[in-house]
């Protein structure tokens, strides 16, 4: 983590706001990178008079949607149909289980997207069910922009307030993200028990199969 710390810290340094726009971009393709520490990292640095933390925000709202329109290429590239031929494959998954998540993102997608902004790990990986439902890229980008312009404002100015000690927003936040991380574990888990269920049932009485509410 200090190695990314320092990475960040040196391009900021070196190439100022486009600095913070490819630190943030490389966070939401790859999201072992925290925003939790680029933010406030970038937050101080504004503070000592690099650049405002008006350019900081914009420069870091620039990276995250460049980085979640990557993502939703990738799900763009794999589409709705190239999925239910994977589904066909995998055990325990239905080709109706990828319709219904279809359904449901088609008709929650924007706030899936705008609240996912706000989600560790969820943050960044909500981009690719949008593409693969092929959200409109104006409706992608405007509820992208949205909710990254409010976490980063958050995270840049609570580091533009903490100056040097900006560091501490990483260890308030680091069990805060480790229990969302749990949650989805969690539920994935209950998913995949579910669908085990169902798959038994089946076997037994291949009528008595029982849906997922798609309301």
């Amino acid at each position: 983590m200090n190695t990314i710390v320092e990475w960040v810290l040196d391009l900021m340094e070196r190439i100022g706001g486009p600095g913070i726009a490819l630190g943030i971009l490389m966070e939401n393709v790859f999201p072992p990178i925290p925003s939790e520490v680029i933010l406030p990292l970038a937050g101080f640095t504004a503070s000592q008079g690099r650049y405002s933390p008006a350019e900081a925000v914009l420069w870091a709202t620039l990276g995250s949607v460049l980085g979640a329109i990557v993502l939703y290429g990738i799900g763009a590239a794999l589409g709705l149909d190239r999925l239910r031929l994977i589904a066909k494959k995998m055990p325990l998954v239905d080709v109706a289980d990828v319709d219904k998540a279809d359904t449901w993102f088609t008709k929650h997608g924007p706030k899936a997207v705008f609240f996912g902004r706000f989600i560790p790990g969820v943050r960044s990986l909500i981009s690719i069910p949008a593409g693969i439902d092929r959200m409109p890229m104006t409706t992608f980008i405007g509820f992208t922009t949205a909710g990254s312009l409010l976490w980063n404002s958050l995270f840049v100015w609570i580091g533009y307030q903490l100056g040097g000690r900006y560091h501490l927003v990483e260890e308030y936040m680091d069990p805060i993200s480790k229990v969302v991380y749990v949650l989805i574990i969690i539920a994935v888990l209950a998913t995949v028990a579910w669908m085990a269920r169902r798959s038994m049932r089946r076997q037994r009485d291949p009528d008595d199969v029982v849906d997922l509410d798609t309301d």
